[in-house]
């Protein structure tokens, strides 16, 4: 019995070698754990492995500084105040097209003209019987001094009694006769000459002519085509082309009846054309017209252009910003711009956080004048960048994700 109890109180020997050797790498482990942990916080600080943050963002634009001085917007196209359908006072064929969409035309040029062989040998007609007319009129003027000439003869004859009275009278009645003729054949060229002249207005007619200076917006008729003052057909057209002076275009917009307090003539306006964004044309308020549009409660008001541009065509839409005060010639030019939300001061400086691929980029930017709820750029940014709203939290390379709308 001693000896077993012995036997059992024998250590055994592997089992101390794996204690032992479990004693030894707990330091490493414990090593690279403490590696591991500051490892990850220099990543986090670096920003490798930190969190990505959900922003909303904002774009920097050009803005104008009308925008900020606008009292009202509205909508409208432009309006061609001068505009005339081009027609032809006698009915006719039309022979000849000069014109076509998108020429210049100058008052009392020929547009187009028509078939004339009727009235060009009226007219000849007529001019033979003014000549004849005339010639009527030189004989009888001629017949007339001739008896003028023997009445005074005879007025000294029978004076000296060496006629008789009753010869005198004769000479004396052929000349009052003669006198008449005259009267007679100045009325007929009179009359033959005012026929010439509706003869030669009758084919004036026949020539179709621009009423002002201004551009063809369209052609209604072609060369063949029948052409009356009144259309009683489907085969016979009344205008021939539309024309437009471009020198009358306005723009009509149209104002809620509640807003029109805020509009009177000759206040300034700053408009924008959909086809030509880039740029912005001063304007004045023309009229308000003093009529109000039941259907949709609106008064109809004319913006007069100060500035021209000769890609400007009517019916193209237009945007209409009425401004408190007119603007001076530096707030014509548009200037770079961000929402003022997006600004935020580090370190004695105006900085934003550009976005720049999935990550932010601390910026400083040097502003200028507040326009509304924008704020002037002068340096650090161009058009087109994209900077976070409200930038709270974000450090120089935090990873972000755009907020969806």
């Amino acid at each position: 019995m001693p000896e077993e109890d012995l036997s059992k109180l024998k250590i055994d020997k592997a089992a101390k070698k794996s204690v032992t050797a479990g004693r030894k790498k707990k330091p490493f482990i414990i090593a690279g754990l403490i590696i591991l942990v500051i490892l990850g916080v220099v990543l986090y600080r670096i920003g490798v492995i930190a969190p990505t943050a959900t922003v909303d963002v904002t774009t920097v634009s050009l803005v104008y500084p009308a925008q900020s001085l606008s009292v009202l917007n509205a909508s409208g196209y432009i309006v061609a105040q001068r505009k005339a359908a081009v027609a032809s006072k006698i009915t006719g064929r039309l022979t000849d097209l000069m014109v076509e969409e998108g020429s210049l035309v100058k008052k009392g040029q020929i547009l187009a003209r028509m078939e004339s062989a009727d009235v060009t040998a009226m007219k000849g007609q007529v001019t033979a019987n003014l000549a004849n007319a005339r010639a009527m009129l030189k004989q009888a003027m001629v017949e007339r001094d001739n008896l003028r000439e023997d009445n005074d003869r005879y007025q000294k004859l029978i004076a000296g009694g060496y006629v008789s009275q009753s010869e005198y009278d004769t000479i004396h009645t052929r000349y009052l006769r003669s006198q008449e003729a005259v009267k007679a054949a100045q009325a007929v060229v009179e009359s033959t000459a005012s026929a010439l002249s509706g003869a030669e207005a009758n084919l004036d007619y026949t020539l179709i002519r621009a009423p002002f200076d201004g551009v063809v917006l369209t052609k209604n008729a072609d060369v063949g085509d029948i052409v009356t003052p009144l259309s009683a057909s489907a085969t016979s057209k009344a205008a021939v082309v539309t024309l437009a002076d471009m020198e009358s275009l306005q723009v009509e917009v149209d104002v809620s009846e509640t807003s029109i307090t805020l509009i009177k003539a000759g206040q300034p306006c700053n408009i924008q054309l959909d086809a030509l964004p880039e740029k912005r044309f001063r304007g004045v308020v023309h009229a308000v017209v003093p009529t109000v549009d039941r259907s949709k409660a609106t008064v109809l008001v004319k913006v007069r252009f100060l500035d021209k541009d000769t890609r400007m065509l009517p019916d193209m839409s237009a945007k209409v910003a009425f401004l408190s005060r007119e603007l001076k010639p530096e707030e014509l030019q548009p200037r770079l711009a961000v929402n003022g939300a997006a600004l935020t001061s580090l370190r004695d400086k105006q900085i934003v956080y550009l976005i720049q691929g999935g990550a932010v980029r601390e910026t400083a930017i040097t502003t200028g004048v507040k326009l509304g709820d924008m704020l002037e750029v002068t340096a650090g940014l161009k058009p087109g960048d994209r900077v976070v709203l409200n930038p709270r939290g974000l450090k120089d390379g935090t990873k972000i994700k755009i907020a969806e709308r």
